[in-house]
């Protein structure tokens, strides 16, 4: 009996969720206008580094940033869930902030890449920030 309430449990739950329910959405890179980071680090300490984007529509919501890590090279960039909807308004100048902290492990300099989107030839364009370690 227990293995029949069990396997209609299961069923049940199967059919009740409907995929045509999910909202649809999609996921975009958004080009980084600015940044505000220090001018330099101290090794162990951890710094807050904020950007600010452009918000095209009120459809686009901040999901996280992109973050690759190369030796002292990070290249950074803001992704937003797009909710495919019919009353997404266009934005115009909705200037918005994300912030990250970056904890510093070691020596040297790192080099920030923050992505500003593409030129006339498709080719990525990044703000480019050397920040300094001091001890």
């Amino acid at each position: 009996m227990k293995k029949f309430l069990i396997l209609s449990f299961l069923v049940a739950a199967l059919f009740s969720c409907s995929v045509d329910d999910a909202p649809d959405f999609s996921f975009e890179i958004l080009p980084i206008e600015s940044v505000d980071i220090p001018d330099e680090f101290t090794i162990g300490e951890v710094y807050p580094i904020t950007v600010t984007y452009e918000r095209p529509t009120s459809c686009h919501i901040f999901r996280d940033f992109y973050y690759l890590k190369e030796n002292n090279e990070r290249t950074v960039a803001v992704i937003n869930t797009v909710f495919e909807e019919n009353n997404c308004e266009d934005l115009t100048d909705s200037m918005l902030t994300a912030t990250f902290n970056f904890q510093v492990t070691s020596n040297g300099s790192y080099v920030f890449k923050f992505w500003q989107g593409k030129d006339d030839n498709d080719e990525d364009i990044f703000l480019e920030i050397e920040v300094p370690v001091t001890n």
